[in-house]
């Protein structure tokens, strides 16, 4: 399973086209709008939030609630493009062609660079696309994976352990309330921990400032042996980190135990083989993140990333005009102060797209049946059934 995504933060509507999609998968547009719905939500979203309400649209590969085996495309509309089609507008327009024009490149952002690469002197040109705006036709693409995961008994979801120098944790899955996180605003399970959150993020607002923080996902109920260790372009981990640094603002990803592996002594780290209650063999501990050799061993797949602070901030820092040469203020787009509870819904979409993949590329993508019967087969042959 692959996706590509099209579509600007101010354009028409953002796009998202699913291939490999095995058929038989049950699927529906409300699928899709509960996590776009999820998304939208959280304590520091900015202003734009409170114009979309985003809704997914089915054009092809889904018929009378389940895919057929074509590619799936979905549409996400914006609202917000009513107030930008001269901006927007695809038609040369007459008169001034510079209309809502960036000259002012935003530090922390692709601006610069991409202005560079491209050769154009209106940030626009880049910013629209490079716009976390794009994350909503990821969440789209994932919510048609997380179908086929939910249909295979693997579950996909995410929480906040720190937002600024507010946190709790590090936390297992198992010790995470689900319906804990999806109540709180900051989308953590801690009730302390959540308010201190939202104290951090109302003192970076009221300082003209962003905040960022960290999340984790996790992936239980996921077969062994999924990813590959004869290729290393294979290897799950490696798949998963480059799925999750995709996003905008992340700028670390751990699995497992991650960085304070370092500090451990392996005698205290590895995680020691044991059998199951089933008769399978399984860890006794996870500190590897259900991850060994480049492929899931059957362990709950543990995962972590830090998000940077957005860089758009209501006090701009200093920057150059592209045009004029002069020191200027760096331009200001609507932005959030934290969107780190969101980043953690667009993480389980990429999630779920890479661990999707990882079960067609092993089982097939033919059809949801087909699917169930070779899982059902491996699992009996390695003494999980």
């Amino acid at each position: 399973m692959e996706y590509r995504t099209a579509g600007e933060s101010h354009g028409r509507a953002l796009v998202a086209i699913v291939s490999g999609v095995p058929a038989g998968v049950p699927l529906s547009a409300s699928d899709v709008d509960a996590d776009l719905g999820r998304r939208q939500k959280g304590y520091g979203r900015g202003g734009r939030m409170g114009i979309e309400a985003d809704h997914g649209v089915l054009l092809s590969g889904v018929r009378h609630g389940a895919t057929i085996g074509s590619p799936v495309a979905i549409t996400v509309g914006n609202r917000d493009w009513d107030n930008w089609t001269d901006v927007m507008a695809s038609a040369a327009l007459p008169g001034d062609v510079a209309a809502g024009a960036v000259t002012a490149p935003r530090p922390g952002h692709a601006d610069l660079a991409g202005c560079q690469r491209i050769g154009s002197a209106d940030a626009r040109d880049v910013l629209e696309r490079a716009s976390a705006r794009e994350t909503a036709a990821r969440v789209a693409a994932g919510a048609v994976a997380k179908a086929l995961l939910r249909a295979l008994g693997v579950q996909v979801f995410s929480w906040v352990e720190r937002i600024g120098t507010a946190a709790c944790g590090p936390l297992t899955s198992s010790e995470v309330d689900r319906d804990a996180v999806e109540a709180s605003e900051v989308r953590c399970p801690d009730a302390a921990a959540a308010a201190a959150m939202r104290a951090a993020i109302d003192e970076s607002r009221a300082a003209g400032d962003s905040i960022g923080g960290v999340f984790a996902v996790a992936v239980t109920g996921a077969l062994p042996g999924l990813g590959g260790y004869a290729e290393r372009r294979d290897a799950l981990d490696a798949r998963l980190a480059a799925a999750l640094m995709s996003i905008p603002a992340i700028k670390g990803v751990e699995v497992g135990d991650g960085f304070a592996v370092a500090a451990v002594p392996g005698s205290l780290l590895h995680d020691p083989i044991v059998r199951g209650e089933g008769g399978g063999l399984r860890r006794a501990t996870n500190h590897a993140g259900g991850i060994e050799g480049g492929m899931s061993n059957g362990e709950t797949i543990l995962l972590r990333c830090a998000m940077k602070p957005i860089p758009t901030l209501m006090k701009p820092l200093a920057t150059v005009d592209m045009v004029s040469g002069e020191a200027v203020e760096a331009s200001k787009e609507r932005s959030d102060t934290c969107a780190v509870p969101a980043a953690g819904v667009v993480a389980e979409a990429e999630v779920s797209l890479v661990v999707a993949d990882a079960y067609t590329r092993m089982l097939g993508d033919t059809c949801l049946d087909d699917l169930l019967a070779r899982a059902a087969l491996y699992r009996a042959r390695i003494g999980e059934a």
